[in-house]
């Protein structure tokens, strides 16, 4: 591991840094709860928990998007399966104090805290949705969901309900309705194959690195940068399978995998899953801004 001591990254400031990727994700992962920090994390739950119950505005109607017209135009003959969380009080408090957990792991890897905000905003909004789900996998939230129909665009034809309390039904029926039974499906295979592998928290704390550092997102002041943090998080986690699991050739491409199936996972999915049972139509990237900077 000479990778912890011998990393010498330059931040987005041109200053030469003394820590490691791999020794601040591992630092920021494994920090000691002292009383401070039990303070820190009552008070982001309980912003966490005022901007969900927050009254949300009214949205305004926006036009249908070209997926969405799609979606429609296929569903006249028959209907979609979707599902709901079965308990979602249970389970959208268990995901709201993982969206805490990793938002504070987020805050306290110094190089990431070295780069502009523009970028960190950017990753955030990025990533906060696989480093979610990461943190289901890690804290082995399980979840149950019931299969629910969504009316097809004929079936509501037939009922011959008005045109603008057809509208406002669909759109009701869309939200109760969850999401699709097939993006369920990757969660929970994603979960299952993380469960199955028995990551350790070291490695997940490397993963979690991977996944945050993402230089595929568009407009990266310090790409250059982003894409070092990134390799090396891979070359950590790497380094760290060699030594301890020697024996087993195949888990370093099985992690890999395993980050190649959270990638097919949609933010959307996960926002409209764990979140918006709770928050309804808030917007999810305006409550982590404010959970992440206090704005």
């Amino acid at each position: 591991l000479a990778a912890m001591e011998g990393c010498r990254c330059r931040g987005a400031n041109g200053r030469s840094t003394n820590n490691s990727i791999l020794y601040s994700i591992l630092k920021s992962d494994s920090l000691a709860t002292t009383e401070e920090q039990q303070q820190q994390q009552q008070q982001q739950q309980h912003s966490l928990q005022h901007l969900l119950f927050k009254t949300p505005p009214a949205p305004s109607a926006a036009p249908a998007s070209p997926q969405e017209l799609r979606q429609q135009a296929c569903s006249c003959g028959s209907t979609r399966r979707r599902g709901v969380l079965r308990s979602p009080q249970v389970t959208c408090k268990a995901a709201s104090a993982v969206l805490v957990k990793t938002l504070r792991f987020v805050k306290n890897v110094p190089c990431f805290r070295e780069l502009p905000e523009d970028d960190q905003i950017a990753l955030i909004r990025s990533g906060w949705a696989p480093l979610l789900v990461l943190g289901l996998a890690q804290d082995r939230v399980d979840f149950e969901t019931t299969e629910t129909v969504e009316p097809s665009m004929l079936q509501r034809i037939l009922t011959g309900a008005p045109e603008g309390q057809s509208q406002a039904l669909g759109c009701h029926s869309r939200t109760a309705a969850g999401v699709s039974v097939l993006d369920i499906e990757a969660i929970k295979a994603f979960l299952k194959k993380c469960w199955s592998v028995d990551i350790s928290t070291k490695e997940y704390a490397y993963l979690k690195g991977a996944v945050l550092f993402n230089p595929d997102v568009d407009g990266l002041r310090c790409l250059h940068y982003i894409q070092s943090l990134r390799r090396e998080a891979r070359q950590a986690l790497n380094e760290h399978v060699r030594l301890l699991h020697r024996e087993d050739t195949t888990r370093f491409a099985k992690l890999l995998i395993a980050l190649s199936m959270l990638r097919s996972i949609r933010p959307a999915v996960v926002a409209q899953l764990f979140l918006k049972p709770v928050i309804g139509t808030v917007n999810i990237e305006e409550v982590l801004m404010e959970m992440f900077y206090g704005k």
